[in-house]
Parts: structure tokens; sequence; C-alpha cells
């Protein structure tokens, strides 16, 4: 008897990520990379900019931009048109990343060209419209394409 309830425990335990997978995505949340280097490499070679979002499982307010906020009606429309990096701040593997953007709190959300430059960052929880916003205003004003030098657009 024993042995059968650690084996059903085991195996609900082992589904759980896949589980978390396939409920983000039913609740239409953006495709998220794990890999800081990898997704950057995929905005320069799909010209996409990319949004590494630092967070924690522990986070309330990243559990809400996650939840709430990415997969809104208001931002649904900026899914395609980014590379999105979900990177946990506890994973030593993003420790570099981390410290190169000087990553102090999180959420911590930085912005970058198809360079793989930062363009800008946001340090906190916001609305779905306001993040929206902010997602329009980075495509409009052309730097996440690398294209704007010293103020200036080529």
């Amino acid at each position: 008897m024993k042995t059968r309830r650690f084996v059903m425990l085991a195996a609900a335990v082992a589904g759980l990520p896949f589980a978390a997978c396939a409920e983000e995505a039913a609740k239409g949340g953006p495709v998220f990379m794990h890999d800081y280097a990898k997704a950057v490499e995929a905005g320069a070679k799909e010209k996409k900019p990319v949004i590494v979002i630092f967070s924690a499982t522990w986070c309330g307010p990243c559990q809400q931009m996650k939840k709430k906020v990415y997969p809104s009606e208001a931002v649904k429309g900026f899914h395609d048109k980014f590379i999105w990096a979900y990177l946990d701040a506890d994973e030593a593997a993003n420790e570099k990343p981390m410290k190169d953007f000087g990553v102090s709190g999180i959420p911590h959300i930085e912005f970058l060209g198809t360079d793989g430059k930062s363009v800008g960052k946001q340090v906190g929880a916001s609305s779905p419209e306001d993040f929206a916003k902010k997602l329009d205003g980075l495509l409009k004003k052309g730097s996440v394409k690398g294209e704007e030098k010293g103020g200036e657009k080529k």
C-alpha cells in the first residue's frame, strides 16, 4: 500500500512542471525562454527585440505579472513582436546577466534591442495597460531594432 501511494505521489510531483507549463499556455501567456544567451541569440536571428524578466517563485508582484499582465488582452498583441525570457533570480545560471543589468529588486524587466543591448528597463509590477503602453512605446521609438544612434534614427 505504501509503495502504491509513493508511486502515485511521485507521478503527481513529476507531472507538476508539465501541468504548470500547460496551464500557462492555456491562459494565453507568451512563450518564455529560460536561457538568457539563447534568448538574445533568438532575438538577433529573428530580428526581434527581447524582454528579459528576472523573477522568482516567491515574489508576489512577479507572479502577479506572470498570471495577470503578460497573458492579458492588452499585452497579447505584443507576444509575437518580442522574444520573451523568464529567468529565475534564484538560479546560479542567471547570476551573470543579473549582475550585468544591475538587478537589485524583482520583478526587473530589461528590454533589449535586436542587437542584445539594453534600451530600457522596468523595476516593479505594473498594470496590463501600462505594460502594453511601454511595449508599444519601445516599438514605435525604433530603438528596440538597434536603429537609434545618438538620439536620432538612421
